[in-house]
């Protein structure tokens, strides 16, 4: 996610530099044509442009209102993980500490439990993580659970759902042996089920497109009024003596244009491990800070913080 204001113009130029090269060569080729070769009948009216760069601009808008609201829903799933995360271990921590209260187990029985649950709540946000981004570094959750575990997640193909489905089997097992009260069940159910729920969203944003006729068209649109432009805007600059100048206002008005478009474009997709991205990363360490603290451990994990105006 970029939190930095103000960003390095020429780090733009190179993210757009498509955009810009085929400008150039437009504006550059008709500049050279008109004088040159005395085309000077190939000019058209600058309202031709104007109509296209409007029909342009209300693509560009629809398009990138929709793809906000993708992103902003992927922030707001994100943030419902790292809430019912701590409620889940609020929940387990305060359940299982009563069994030890009433005698109903032993204070090592109830601290060995709650670090399993815990720690997988952990491990689970980090694959659902890894799962989005479609990453293999799945060494990333061995320090979270057992060998036996791990080896058992390493042969699954949806991660995520497997460690919440050992937590439902762990609860009613918990239930059993009494660390867990009979109706503390009630209250976890719901917890659980908005994990899946979480996930579920995430896989629906991840695997469903913006519609591609937007994209298509806004691509097709930008092209032809880059190509469209400098022709309309030739013959009002050479009447002014001044045709030199319409390869840099060309070459400004289509960056314009190709910038609005390409931010709709990354913020559609905010699972793919690029700068524009949720940052599922520091939210994950976010989460695994909380949940240790909670266990009343010390030894946390440092603190991601933004490097360079950005956080992962």
């Amino acid at each position: 996610m970029i939190l930095r204001k103000i960003f390095n113009p020429f780090a733009v130029a190179r993210y757009m530099r498509t955009e810009l090269v085929v400008s150039t060569v437009i504006s550059v080729s008709v500049y050279f044509l008109y004088h040159n070769q005395h085309l000077e009948k190939v000019s058209l009216p600058f309202s031709i442009a104007a109509i296209l760069g409007s029909a342009l601009a209300i693509f560009l808008a629809f398009r990138n209102n929709n793809a906000y609201s993708r992103w902003w829903e992927a922030r707001t799933i994100w943030g419902g993980v790292i809430n019912n995360s701590r409620i889940f271990a609020r929940q387990i921590i305060a359940n299982a500490d009563n069994a030890v209260i009433i005698g109903k187990a032993s204070k090592q029985q109830v601290e060995a439990f709650k670090k399993e649950l815990i720690y997988r709540q952990i491990a689970f946000a980090h694959a659902l993580r890894l799962h989005l981004r479609r990453q293999n570094s799945w060494e990333e959750l061995k320090h979270l659970l057992s060998a036996g575990e791990f080896e058992e997640l390493s042969k699954k193909a949806n991660k995520p759902n497997y460690l919440l489905q050992n937590q439902g089997i762990r609860i009613k097992e918990g239930m059993r042996s009494e660390i867990l009260g009979a109706f503390d069940n009630i209250s976890l159910e719901p917890t659980l089920a908005g994990f899946n729920n979480f996930q579920g969203s995430c896989e629906r944003i991840k695997n469903t497109p913006l519609l591609r006729q937007y994209h298509f068209f806004t691509k097709l649109f930008l092209l032809v009024f880059m190509v469209i432009l400098p022709f309309s805007l030739i013959s009002d600059f050479n009447k002014m003596g001044m045709p030199i100048l319409m390869i840099p206002l060309s070459i400004l008005v289509a960056f314009v244009f190709g910038v609005m478009g390409k931010v709709g474009e990354v913020n559609e997709d905010p699972f793919e491990n690029r700068i524009t991205d949720i940052p599922m990363t520091s939210m994950c360490n976010t989460i695994e800070r909380d949940l240790k603290e909670m266990l009343g451990e010390n030894s946390l994990p440092t603190k991601l913080e933004s490097e360079n105006g950005y956080i992962y």
